[in-house]
């Protein structure tokens, strides 16, 4: 019984010590809510494998979004700003490698024309090359260019020294007479005959019984090459101005503001000839900064029409190109410069015959609008 006893006083006094605990917190209660540092239980302390999952997704998570926004920090981007180009007075460059697989080189030509009255004509025969296709499109023997005025001076070695070639009636040759070799009115090739007959709006043909064509050895060549394509590759400069440019067959004569082509030899066969074509490259501005500036810029905007083509077979018809170019400087960070010149474009093709608005057949028309 003493026992007993003494055990029930130890337990009163730890029950009454426990509620002098309690009562002590109780008194403090009031301040829990400004504790910063609360302290979690202990069944949220512990590890497992789905929360290890979790901790290494979101580690790689804000690694690869890290890495992204490095990426994004310091990649160089292409700021545009629109300025006014004021110099008018300099020529646009045109660079243009162009096959018609169905259209001798004999028989192309290209002209430009531009609002001012500037006209150039037969520019395919100065600065640029022509380069002969057979009949299925490849080149022929190793690349063989056409030179105009290479068979007219071989020619030419053969004739005297006061030679005058005869224009058949086509330019008006009677006031020679009397008159220095130097300032007489003489048609010396048959490059030249046929830009007579051209003025006087004659039909040329084949040149066939015309002395100089037989000698030079064209009446052949053209008759042997009619089955034959033309690649036409090179530069020309035109006036920063809306103009157009085109090709065309036959010789071409501007004057008393017509502007004509000689298409007698085009429509004498009926079977042969169209202007389907394939535009490998085209472009405007100085091509020497190519690859740097494709490395900013797609070829669809410096170089649309690359690698395009139109495989319409019908003789008569037209192909027309409308471009805007506007005048592009690539600046990089480095300081260097580059000028270039974008362009957009819109094709139109349609038939010659019908409708008021009649043209040469089977040309390939580029409607220039430069600003």
């Amino acid at each position: 019984m003493e026992l007993y006893t003494s055990t029930d006083k130890l337990n009163k006094s730890h029950s009454t010590q426990q509620q002098k605990t309690t009562t002590s917190m109780g008194k403090g209660s009031s301040l829990f809510k400004f504790d910063a540092f609360g302290k979690s239980i202990d069944d949220s302390k512990i590890k497992t494998t789905s929360g290890g999952i979790l901790t290494i997704v979101c580690l790689i998570s804000t690694f690869l979004l890290l890495i992204n926004e490095y990426k994004d920090y310091t990649k160089v981007v292409t700021r545009p700003e629109l300025v006014v180009d004021r110099d008018y007075d300099k020529k646009l460059d045109i660079n243009l490698d162009v096959s018609f697989p169905n259209i001798p080189c004999d028989l192309l030509s290209m002209d430009i024309m531009d609002l001012t009255g500037d006209v150039q004509i037969g520019l395919l025969e100065a600065g640029f090359t022509k380069i002969r296709l057979d009949s299925n499109g490849n080149e022929v023997g190793s690349g063989e260019t056409f030179d105009v005025n290479e068979e007219a001076e071989d020619a030419l070695k053969n004739q005297g020294e006061n030679y005058c070639g005869s224009c058949y009636g086509a330019v008006d040759q009677t006031g020679n007479e009397g008159k220095e070799l130097k300032d007489q009115v003489c048609c010396n090739s048959c490059h030249a005959v046929r830009q007579a007959y051209a003025k006087a709006a004659w039909k040329f043909y084949d040149g066939k019984d015309i002395d100089q064509c037989e000698k030079e050895g064209y009446v052949a060549r053209i008759n042997e090459r009619l089955h034959e394509g033309c690649r036409v590759k090179g530069k020309a400069k035109i006036n920063r101005i809306s103009g157009n440019f085109h090709f065309a067959p036959g010789a071409s004569i501007s004057q008393r503001d017509t502007h004509v082509h000689d298409l007698s030899l085009y429509e004498k066969h009926a079977d042969l000839f169209n202007f389907q074509h394939k535009i490998n490259h085209f472009s405007f501005g100085l091509d020497d900064h190519h690859s740097s500036i494709t490395k900013l810029q797609d070829y669809h905007t410096t170089h649309p029409l690359d690698g395009s083509s139109i495989e319409i077979g019908d003789k008569w018809h037209l192909y027309s190109y409308f471009l805007k170019v506007v005048n592009t400087r690539f600046e990089f960070l480095d300081g260097q410069k580059f000028e270039t010149n974008e362009f957009s474009v819109t094709q139109h093709d349609r038939p010659i015959h019908g409708g008021r608005d009649d043209d040469h057949p089977n040309t390939l028309h580029a409607r220039v609008l430069s600003s």
